[in-house]
């Protein structure tokens, strides 16, 4: 039996073989060959290879989205077989002798370039196909596995870290729980397990090896235990633990339907935090109120190029139709720092967290942001919509967002395109800055909603990904709640409601603090809802609220 500790980040008990990460290879191979026939045979397999491939993932959207949703996929099957692609790689192999992938690499950038260089703009937008169709061709011909596991069971995964790019596109149904040699408690694998509702430990570093894969192993994410191997005691006192926690889920199933309120009746919203439209059902199933944070970023990660209108308007209207006029916000496109996107061709930043990312990109680059904003509209006819912007620090910031709204809706009216007028705007307060001009910036917005993993580290001057800081880390730190209690008192005086989106909303510790504080809303992963609930349901502020209030308040010592 071999232990490993790391940290819990996800609390859980999960059990599975142990499978490692199969990452797609990013540098393409050059060399020449000799035998052109038995190359040509190679590219031949992966084409057909893609073509299934595709051919399933049609199905699927078919069943899920409808024709138009397939259609995207039916296309890229018609490119991988297009006869001028396929003898321009022909030609390159038999010809140039080159291998299978570098003339599958050079095909595309030059079809890519033809398509970029025409009027039309459908065609144009034919550049992104030809990438797509081609990386799909080079990662069957590397070995790489679509979505990241090749495996005929559900496996504990583990993972040097994962990029959001490579978490958006796992196969999440062969996903037991997580396990990084890196990471913090706010890495996107920590997040993703939390709305999974799996298990996941972090920060094992180099004592996870690769000859321990498809070894039996069990993950405490409560205690960060990793056991490989693990002997009958172990596994039997592991597995009463892991029925424990299934018997306290059943028991809190019995609060599904019942009010967010206090003892002393205070009331409050209980939403959920969300990475794509998949996630909705977990909402359902957890009886989320509504939707407190849509990260459309996720639709961007999981694109070989800029998503276009019409496919964000799909995920959004699935959303919004889904939630059957629950409250849904989104927050416009969130790039930058940890979550790099090739296609965008950021510059290379020493420094990305105090960077271009976020809001600062949208308005850096309208076309972008216009096209985002368009989709959304459209997508607000089908359901209550909220639209939230990221990482403000200033007051013209917000006014410049909300130019670039009416000038949408303006252009929708024109076209005769149905929108609702009935959106609401917000902002994540997530700076020093916007907690400072809170005052001020509630007069410009609807809400606030609070991003405690940003504030915590900006406040603090921590980087959130590194988990080496500890408990210098600390989002209790009294900065930070004090923050919190003088931007809900300014959203308040200025008539509008404050949430809390960040990870810090499901921390139970907190509950009391956040009643006490006045927050109107909490937004978690779908699997914290329920447990929430209880903890406001035996909450009673007229207790505790003074003496929480009164730790905040400009007389708290450390004494």
């Amino acid at each position: 039996m071999i232990s490993i500790q790391g940290k819990g980040v996800s609390s859980g008990v999960g059990a599975g073989p142990l499978y490692f990460y199969q990452r797609a290879q990013t540098e393409i191979p050059r060399y020449t060959v000799e035998d052109t026939d038995a190359e040509w045979h190679r590219f031949k397999g992966a084409q057909t290879g893609a073509v299934e491939q595709l051919g399933d993932l049609a199905e699927k959207a078919r069943a899920e989205a409808g024709d138009e949703a397939a259609m995207l996929f039916e296309t890229h099957q018609m490119m991988a077989e297009d006869l001028d692609y396929e003898e321009a790689i022909e030609q390159r192999i038999t010809e140039e002798k080159m291998n299978a992938e570098a003339a599958i690499a050079d095909t595309a950038e030059q079809f890519a370039a033809m398509f970029e260089a025409m009027d039309d703009s459908y065609m144009q937008a034919r550049a992104a196909d030809v990438k797509d169709v081609s990386r799909r061709l080079l990662d069957i011909l590397s070995g790489a596995v679509a979505g990241g596991i090749a495996s005929d069971v559900p496996v504990i995964l583990a993972a040097d870290d994962l990029a959001p790019s490579e978490t958006v596109q796992l196969d999440k149904s062969k996903i037991l729980g997580f396990i990084t040699a890196g990471g913090s408690g706010s890495s996107h694998t920590a997040i993703l397990a939390r709305t999974m509702g799996i298990p996941a430990i972090v920060g094992v570093g180099g004592a996870l090896k690769a000859e321990y894969a498809g070894r039996p192993v069990i993950i405490d994410g409560a205690t960060g235990n990793v056991v490989i191997d693990p002997d009958d005691m172990t596994r039997d006192r592991l597995m009463k633990k892991r029925e424990e926690q299934l018997r306290l889920q059943r028991l809190l199933e019995t609060l599904k339907g019942q009010p967010n309120v206090t003892k002393d009746g205070k009331s409050i919203r209980v939403y959920c935090n969300i990475g794509s439209p998949e996630d909705v059902h977990a909402v359902q199933v957890n009886d989320g109120g509504g939707i407190g944070l849509f990260r459309s970023e996720f639709l961007y990660l999981n694109c070989e190029d800029y998503p276009t209108e019409d496919q964000q308007f799909e995920a959004y209207k699935q959303v919004l139709s889904d939630m059957e006029g629950k409250e849904v916000i989104i927050r416009t496109l969130d790039i930058g720092a940890d979550k790099q996107i090739g296609y965008f061709n950021l510059p290379h930043e020493d420094n990305p967290a105090m960077g271009m990312r976020a809001l600062r990109i949208c308005l850096s680059r309208p076309e972008v942001f216009r096209t985002q904003l368009r989709a959304l509209y459209r997508a607000s006819a089908y359901g209550k919509l909220g639209i939230m912007f990221p990482m403000v620090t200033n007051v013209w910031e917000v006014r410049e967002a909300k130019r670039l709204c009416e000038e949408v809706k303006r252009d929708l009216k024109t076209e005769g395109i149905p929108y609702s007028e009935d959106v609401s705007l917000g902002i994540m307060i997530e700076t020093p800055a916007a907690v400072m001009l809170s005052d001020r910036l509630a007069k410009e917005v609807d809400f606030f909603s609070i991003g405690t993993n940003d504030l915590t580290q900006y406040t603090l001057a921590c980087d959130r990904q590194n988990n080496d800081l500890g408990r210098f880390y600390d989002p209790h730190h009294p900065a930070v709640l004090r923050m919190i209690r003088l931007v809900t008192q300014n959203a308040h005086k200025n008539g509008i409601w404050v949430g809390i989106c960040g990870e810090l909303g499901a921390d139970l510790t907190l509950t009391e603090t956040f009643l006490a504080i006045g927050v109107d809303e909490l937004s978690v992963s779908p699997r914290a809802v329920l447990p929430l609930r209880n903890a406001i349901r035996m909450t009673d502020t007229r207790e505790t609220g003074p003496r929480i209030l009164a730790a905040l308040s400009d007389e708290y010592t450390n004494n």
